[in-house]
């Protein structure tokens, strides 16, 4: 059986997969350097839940803080009975935090929130609304207020929604979403700005909510001008999964098949002038090689790519055999919450 990591403890530490979700909503917060603006969240949190029918948690992912993010961590843990609180020795990024949350939570409803206090506590009942009154799948905030990165939000999204047809106004914004969809995604670096889309292409049901945008209590923004042209191969990379990740044939094939024919057809016109204008044009000989050998190559890689989707398949199966198998196993085991709880208890004690 799957160990349980216990509260505070490093994310290294085995985490639990296969525990069956007994909580309502789980908040997943990244917190990198985020020491000055924990306090006052929990502090809203605390509140915002405190009128509500589901059972909420909130799991903060110290993603190799520097500061003094993990101490204030184990304050709150003792003050608030919903903090969960995991470690990253170092900085692994969003997407690798969501994850890490994701393993350690216990909630059928997961939601993405940062600790910056630009979104407040206060938000997260109706953005997961949709979701416990069976509306949606996913549901998205976009932003109400003025911001700093406007311009580059305003690109991205045109861009994103020309590309994947996803009719959202934010894509990359805090966002709430069935558990099973965290399972079925792919988890890359950066990637968690594309979930909605990802979610979407898999037929998940997706809905927006304004959210009103503050400015930051404590610290500073790590967005950095370097991530844009990051965040635009990202871009790139995500649609080409979409659109050649199961059959790479279609694109590598067709390109391949296409040279290999300009190739040939080229090589039929040279010997046409050869033959009939009695001489020799070596650019036409070039262009020939060029194409046949190009086209040989991608078609070959189109080939090399159809194995390489084949065994992601496998893999995907044998993953969700897995969690099944790990799932059916805990649900055996009627001890298997109760001994979870009570060592989380006893660190807390």
């Amino acid at each position: 059986m799957t160990a349980i990591a216990p509260l505070g403890s490093y994310a290294d530490a085995p985490p639990r997969t296969a525990r069956r979700p007994s909580l309502d909503v789980s908040v997943l917060v990244p917190a990198k350097d985020e020491a000055e603006n924990l306090p006052l969240f929990m502090e809203q949190a605390q509140a915002a839940f405190s009128d509500q029918a589901a059972r909420y948690e909130v799991v903060v992912i110290d993603d190799g803080s520097s500061d003094d993010t993990w101490a204030v961590l184990q304050e709150l843990q003792q003050q608030y009975p919903f903090v969960r609180a995991v470690r990253h020795r170092t900085q692994r990024g969003i997407a690798e935090a969501l994850r890490t949350g994701w393993l350690h939570s216990r909630g059928e409803t997961l939601v993405f929130y940062p600790a910056d206090l630009q979104f407040k506590p206060e938000d997260i009942p109706r953005l997961v609304a949709p979701i416990l009154q069976g509306e949606a799948d996913m549901v998205t905030g976009y932003k109400q207020g003025k911001y700093e990165k406007a311009f580059v939000s305003r690109i991205y999204n045109g861009l994103s929604r020309r590309l994947f047809r996803v009719s959202v106004r934010d894509l990359n914004n805090v966002k709430a979403y069935k558990r099973e969809i965290m399972a079925a995604l792919p988890m890359r670096p950066d990637w968690h700005r594309y979930m909605i889309v990802l979610a979407a292409n898999q037929g998940y049901t997706v809905t927006e909510i304004p959210v009103p945008l503050y400015p930051r209590h404590a610290g500073r923004s790590k967005f950095g001008l370097g991530r844009i042209p990051v965040g635009v191969l990202d871009m790139l990379a995500v649609w080409f999964e979409l659109r050649f990740g199961q059959k790479p044939l279609l694109a590598f094939g067709m390109l391949g098949a296409a040279l290999f024919a300009v190739g040939v057809l080229t090589g039929l016109v040279a010997v046409g002038v050869r033959v009939f204008g009695g001489i020799g044009y070596r650019p036409l000989l070039t262009l020939i090689e060029t194409c046949l050998l190009l086209g040989s190559v991608f078609f070959a890689t189109g080939l090399l790519g159809e194995q390489i989707a084949q065994g992601r398949a496998e893999m995907r199966d044998l993953r969700r055999t897995l969690d099944e198998v790990l799932a059916d196993r805990a649900s055996d085991d009627p001890s298997h919450d109760e001994r979870a709880d009570g060592s989380s208890s006893a660190r807390r004690r």
